[in-house]
């Protein structure tokens, strides 16, 4: 990642807050089943999984709708929002197993499960009040599907700083009107370790060079400034690029 774009997206993750807080209004959890697929599976990996979004529209399943995205790295993941952490008890395909039969429902996971290395199920905060949104919150702007969701952990020392640090640093964006739009969220259970993300979305790597690159002549010095402040913060980073697939993601319709 080009240095101007790693720093829009790390100062967007700086609002990132990791205090506990209620699920509901401002702080919506989220339920993110990720499968690590082997690289010589990718094609039947997909196929399969469409066959799984295929049963679900057959028998019109209720309540487990999931956004999907898959990454450069080859991962794989499926974004359910959640009322509670008791949701996690579900199965998460709504009783799929029972409608369309148990036995051709396990043939279909035993396939699957050939296809990767790995899975995890962990849940993230988005955090609507720290996000920067300013045209309405959503997960999927039209037409841009393109995604750089940027991860950074910090010290439990360190996380009271990097929040007020990051409080500076949205008032700077929404001062300039910055064209860099962001969500942020916030590690929870299952998670591995507790780390701050923000996802950015764009039309694809070039439009989101391109946004970036206004960004930082906007912000300008305030931005340098501020920059500096939060790299003496930071322990370790890591990130994922990829794509929204409306291909592998369900939602339910109403009878």
């Amino acid at each position: 990642m080009k240095t101007n774009q790693f720093f829009k997206i790390l100062i967007a993750v700086l609002l990132f807050q990791v205090a506990a807080v209620n699920a509901q209004g401002d702080y919506q959890k989220f339920w993110i089943h990720e499968d690590h697929v082997k690289p010589s599976k990718l094609m039947e990996y997909e196929g399969i999984m469409k066959e799984m979004v295929a049963a679900m529209q057959e028998h019109n399943i209720q309540g487990s709708d999931w956004l999907a995205m898959s990454t450069s790295d080859f991962r794989y993941a499926y974004i359910s929002a959640i009322d509670n952490m008791a949701a996690l008890d579900g199965d998460g395909l709504g009783g799929l197993p029972e409608k369309m039969g148990k036995e051709a429902f396990g043939s279909m996971m035993e396939r699957m499960n050939e296809c990767y290395s790995d899975h995890t199920d962990y849940v993230l905060t988005l955090d609507t009040e720290l996000s920067y949104m300013p045209d309405g919150m959503t997960q999927t702007p039209e037409g841009m599907n393109y995604r750089e969701n940027g991860i950074y952990y910090f010290s439990p020392a360190n996380f009271g700083k990097a929040l007020e640090l990051g409080k500076k640093f949205k008032e700077l964006y929404a001062k300039k009107e910055s064209p860099a739009h962001y969500r942020v969220y916030r590690s929870g259970f299952g998670s591995d370790g507790t780390f701050l993300m923000v996802a950015v979305a764009a039309k694809d790597a070039a439009d989101l060079e391109a946004t970036s690159t206004a960004n930082q002549e906007l912000l300008g010095e305030e931005f340098q400034a501020l920059r500096m402040e939060m790299l003496q913060l930071m322990e370790s980073t890591r990130e994922m690029k990829g794509w929204i697939r409306a291909d592998l993601g369900y939602t339910s319709t109403k009878n």
